[in-house]
C-alpha cells in the first residue's frame, strides 16, 4: 500500500507536523511493507531545514524526518512554497528533495491513502 501524508503547518507552533511524522513512523514500524511518502507544503516546507535545535525533552521534527527517510520513506518539498519562504536555495536535510505540484498530483493519484495535516 502507498500512503501519502501531506503536511501544511510549520514544524513548531502546532503539533500537526509532529503528529504527521508520528503517524508516518508508526506506519513504518508496524506495517513495514507499506510505502510512506510525505509532501511538505506551505509553512511545512521549513520542516526539511537541517540543524533544528529544540530543548531537551521537546520533539524534534528534523530527527523524525530523518527517521522516516532512514526507513525508506520519501520526503518532498513544494518548490513554490519553499521559494515563497526564501528557503529554496538553502540546504535541506539529506534525502529530502524539492518537488512540484505535478509530482504531488502524481503521488496523489498513485496513492492508496492520502492523509492531510
Amino acid at each position: 500500500m502507498k500512503i501519502l501524508i501531506i503536511i501544511n503547518d510549520a514544524p513548531y507552533g502546532t503539533e500537526k507536523a509532529y503528529n504527521a511524522f508520528r503517524l508516518a513512523m508508526t506506519i513504518q514500524k508496524d506495517f513495514p511493507e507499506n510505502e510512506v511518502r510525505i509532501f511538505l507544503m506551505a509553512d511545512a516546507a521549513t520542516c526539511a531545514l537541517p540543524n533544528q535545535n529544540t530543548p531537551n525533552g521537546y520533539y524534534n521534527v528534523e530527527r523524525m524526518l530523518k527517521s522516516v527517510l532512514n526507513k525508506g520513506g520519501q520526503v518532498k518539498i513544494c518548490g513554490t512554497c519553499a521559494d515563497a519562504r526564501g528557503i529554496k536555495n538553502l540546504p535541506l536535510i539529506e534525502g529530502a528533495q524539492l518537488s512540484t505540484m505535478a509530482e504531488l498530483t502524481q503521488w496523489t493519484m498513485d496513492s492508496d491513502k492520502v492523509i492531510n495535516f
